[in-house]
């Protein structure tokens, strides 16, 4: 009886971890979620690049401009620097760093400043003339057209950019936004560089605001930018998102008075569940909710409510009308890249129970009042799902996990290193690796796929890239959630 006893214990914790799910490594997960963005990198490597596979590429950007754009990220799978989506990233990666970045341990810490670094540092070039923005560096049709490595690049580097006859206050307000976040996320760090990167966020916002306008509608802008980056939501959003950013780094009540003065102006009130790189509805209104929140600015309910809303839409116990699941529990929203809205939604969720959590409030749905740890168990719940626990059992980060994506779609990734083949590879000499059925022969550590379809399946094709091409923006809201969850694990 004894012995049978022992071998059904025995069995029972043999099972347990299939059972309950294996708990997740969120420590290594951060590390390598950063380490992406060094693969990322266009211009003069340093010295310290850990990505080895990777060396020096378009170091010679803006030339034909007459100006000096070396420097910034590729933003996915192309050699294409788009500042829209460039910008964006840098604010959630800075977001990230702000709200959790005293959780990291302090090389991690380290490691995302340096990414922030790297994206402000190109920023500030693109601010440095007078009434000009340069918001993109490379031809994209014809870089599509090309598979190469950036270290290879042959295709035009046509450098695009607004001024004040061609608007871009969409570009222009996510840049103020992300040179405010960074301003913050690397005070302590560097106090100068702070103060430099505040200043450069005055100066872009003043250019937005006061030449007011799309880029994308501007015909020759357009046919660089679009279908790629299209402003599909309108520049105004930017504008109130751009001020809230400096209102929060500056403390200055000018741009409390000016989100005060032209919310409704600038379609404060749409309430939009929406948050990404073009659409900053949802952003901003957790954003500004933090200081109706926690600095008693009554005037601000309104963003607090319109948070409350789309928390509503988020969470199942409530009856409001609902984001879309995959029957595995991923959300999804149609179009392709799905998991930029996974990790873009998850931070929100994370950050607002957060704000909630320090002043004793919660979020009412109806009936329903739903708490700060609801919010993140489903941000939680977002997470994990990337990282495995899944209808496919994968990880949808590269080099996590034992089952992860082999054929991402991306240039440098999948043609091989120029470290072991020095020789030029041509425009088109690239294809054969494109369309080869092996795996990568660079593993892009860290990155995250576009992820599986509303059914959650995943087919691991490098043609695919709505599902197989990883980007910036993916990533750098991650950075914060598995910051938050590698110090607090159990929740």
């Amino acid at each position: 009886m004894e012995l049978k006893l022992c071998f059904l214990l025995l069995h029972l914790l043999l099972i347990l971890p299939l059972l309950v799910g294996a708990a997740h490594n969120y420590g290594d997960a951060l590390s390598k979620s950063i380490l992406f963005f060094e693969g990322q990198r266009s211009g003069r490597l340093p010295p310290e690049q850990r990505v080895r596979w990777r060396r020096d590429s378009a170091i010679s950007d803006g030339s034909e401009a007459g100006v000096d754009l070396e420097g910034g990220y590729y933003d996915a799978g192309d050699n294409v620097k788009f500042g829209f989506p460039m910008a964006f990233t840098t604010t959630m990666l800075a977001w990230s760093v702000i709200e959790f970045g005293e959780l990291m341990p302090y090389d991690e810490l380290r490691n995302a400043a340096t990414a922030i670094r790297w994206a402000t540092d190109y920023l500030l070039k693109t601010i440095a003339y007078p009434n000009r923005l340069f918001i993109q560096v490379g031809d994209p049709i014809r870089d599509h057209n090309c598979w190469e490595r950036p270290e290879d690049m042959d295709t035009l580097r046509t450098a695009y950019s607004v001024s004040s006859e061609k608007p871009g206050s969409d570009v222009a307000g996510e840049t103020a936004a992300a040179l405010s976040a960074a301003s913050m996320a690397l005070r302590q760090i560097d106090a100068g560089y702070a103060e430099r990167l505040l200043e450069g966020a005055f100066k872009a916002f003043e250019f937005a605001d006061k030449y007011r306008g799309a880029y994308s509608d501007d015909p020759e802008l357009k046919a660089g930018g679009c279908p790629f980056y299209c402003d599909f939501d309108g520049y105004q959003d930017e504008l109130l998102w751009g001020a809230a950013w400096l209102r929060r780094a500056s403390q200055n009540d000018s741009f409390l008075n000016y989100i005060q003065n032209n919310g409704k102006t600038l379609g404060a009130d749409d309430n939009i569940n929406e948050f990404g790189w073009d659409n900053k509805h949802a952003g901003l209104n957790i954003l500004v909710s933090k200081e109706f929140l926690e600095g008693k600015v009554f005037s601000l309910q309104s963003y607090k409510e319109s948070a409350d809303s789309f928390m509503c839409t988020l969470v199942p116990e409530s009856s409001s009308p609902h984001i879309q699941y995959t029957p595995g529990g991923l959300i999804y929203k149609p179009g392709g890249s799905n998991m930029q809205h996974v990790t873009s939604i998850a931070f929100l969720l994370l950050t607002y129970a957060n704000y909630l959590s320090r002043t004793s409030q919660y979020v009412t749905c109806g009936s329903i009042a739903i708490s700060p740890a609801s919010l993140r168990a489903q941000a939680k719940k977002q997470v994990d799902y990337i990282l495995g626990d899944n209808p496919s059992k994968m990880s949808y980060m590269v080099g996590y996990g034992d089952k992860f994506p082999q054929r991402v779609h991306h240039r440098g990734s999948s043609l091989p290193s120029i470290v072991n083949h020095s020789q030029f590879i041509a425009c088109k000499e690239g294809t054969i690796y494109f369309n080869s059925s092996n795996p990568n022969p660079n593993p892009l550590i860290g990155a995250i796929v576009g992820g599986p379809g509303e059914d959650d399946i995943y087919e691991d094709d490098r043609a695919d890239f709505r599902k197989s091409e990883p980007t910036t923006y993916i990533n750098a809201p991650l950075v914060g959630l598995l910051a938050y969850f590698a110090a607090n694990p159990d929740i």
